[in-house]
C-alpha cells in the first residue's frame, strides 16, 4: 500500500504556541545548533500534530454573536472580521466579549485513512 502524503495548513504557526516554537527554532538556527531543514521538518510536524489534536481531542462547543465587519474568500480560505463579539460556552459559563475577532476557515483536507 502506498503512503499518502498529507499536507496541513500553517494557520496555527501564528498562535502563541506556534510563534514561541518558531522563535525558538530561529534561535537554534542562528546559534548553529540545528539546520534550517530540521526546523522546517519540526514546523511541518507541528502543523500536523496540532491539527490532529484539535480535531480529535477538543470536544467543547462555543457560540458567538457579533457584527460582521468584513469577509473574503480567496484560495479556498474564508476570512471573517467581526466587531463587538460575545462568546458563550455550551456549559453555561460566563460570557466573554471582544471588540474585534478574526476568524479564518479552511476547507478540510482528506486524511488519507480511507480504503
Amino acid at each position: 500500500m502506498a503512503a499518502t502524503t498529507q499536507n496541513f495548513y500553517e494557520l496555527y504557526r501564528r498562535s502563541s504556541v506556534g510563534a514561541a516554537l518558531t522563535d525558538t527554532l530561529d534561535d537554534l538556527i542562528t546559534d548553529h545548533q540545528i539546520d534550517p531543514q530540521l526546523a522546517m521538518k519540526v514546523l511541518a510536524n507541528f502543523d500536523r500534530a496540532i491539527t490532529e489534536v484539535l480535531q480529535e481531542k477538543v470536544k467543547a462547543r462555543l457560540s458567538f454573536k457579533g457584527s460582521l465587519d468584513t469577509y473574503r474568500f480567496c484560495d479556498e480560505v474564508w476570512t471573517f472580521q467581526l466587531k463587538n463579539v460575545i462568546f458563550k460556552m455550551d456549559n453555561n459559563s460566563q460570557a466573554v466579549s471582544a471588540d474585534k475577532v478574526k476568524i479564518v476557515s479552511c476547507t478540510a483536507k482528506p486524511t488519507g485513512n480511507g480504503p
